[in-house]
């Protein structure tokens, strides 16, 4: 927080056009244009090529060389059938077809409540090809909070929900960041997750969601400093993938994460949010 005004807004500025970019990717999260789950029986699932089943613990998929599938990574064709297996919650960019050089459509395995799904990344998908940057609120010095962070003695798992009614989630909270907002005289919790560098992410809910923003957003934070402080930057609260596309699974906020003011900060809804799977 010692940063000049000037310098904070320069970095911001610099966080949301990465931001951009990576949503952007060419088979990035605005390329989503379907979720199917695997099925017992061999069979064709919509309009992708070769037959796909799912046996429980792994995944199946049988193509010939005329069906035009190859490994995402190798570009090598799929021939016979070929298995893959997943944890829960993991992901795989598995094959790819179409396109000039077959590789505009990626077939994406993921495994989800422990059950296997496909989702197709198309880089030529109509939100990708209709995107020119999130919307934002403006830069908020006011909303670059000072917090607490106090660790639970042992990781905390809380059943929620997500953005696919069909699947559930599980939260994994390693503490609570504590802090004020400006002007409000009440102190809120908010539980965090932690990933393994012991970086935070809080998502949250608040009272702009479903006017101004998305049904919920997420911001990270660095690892906190030892005594426990941590910057909680509202700036850089940004949609999870299920604000542009409605075939995301992405987690709900659990129940304390609700805010009961309005945080005009970070990303804004999307256009055409009224689409995907939020409110």
């Amino acid at each position: 927080m010692n940063a000049s005004p000037d310098a904070r807004v320069e970095r911001w500025t610099r966080f949301r056009e990465a931001r951009n970019r990576d949503l952007a990717a060419e088979h990035g999260w605005l390329t989503l244009t379907s979720f199917e789950w695997l099925e017992t029986r061999p069979g064709a699932v919509g309009s992708l090529p070769g037959s796909w089943s799912s046996d429980g613990t792994t995944a199946l998929l049988t193509a010939a060389v005329e069906d035009g599938l190859t490994f995402v990574g190798t570009g090598r064709p799929v021939t016979g059938t070929v298995p893959a297996t997943l944890a829960d919650e993991e992901s795989l960019m598995w094959v790819q077809y179409g396109g000039d050089d077959g590789t505009q459509v990626v077939v994406e395995l993921a495994r989800r409540a422990n059950r296997y799904a496909l989702r197709t990344r198309d880089s030529e998908s109509p939100v990708r090809m209709a995107f020119d940057g999130i919307p934002t609120f403006g830069y908020r010095p006011d909303l670059v909070v000072e917090a607490r962070y106090e660790a639970y003695p042992e990781p905390v798992e809380e059943s929620i929900s997500t953005a696919n009614p069909l699947v559930g989630g599980v939260h994994r909270a390693a503490g609570e960041v504590v802090f004020r907002l400006p002007r409000m005289g009440s102190e809120y919790r908010l539980q965090a997750a932690a990933d393994q560098h012991g970086a935070l992410t809080v998502t949250f809910s608040d009272a702009t969601n479903g006017n101004t923003t998305a049904g919920w957003r997420r911001v990270s934070t660095g690892k906190p400093h030892p005594d426990g402080s941590v910057i909680l930057d509202f700036n850089r609260a940004v949609n999870y993938p299920s604000a542009f596309t409605s075939y995301g699974t992405c987690p709900m906020p659990v129940k304390g994460n609700s805010l009961d003011v309005g945080i005009e900060a970070g990303e804004k809804r999307p256009a055409g949010a009224e689409e995907t799977g939020q409110p």
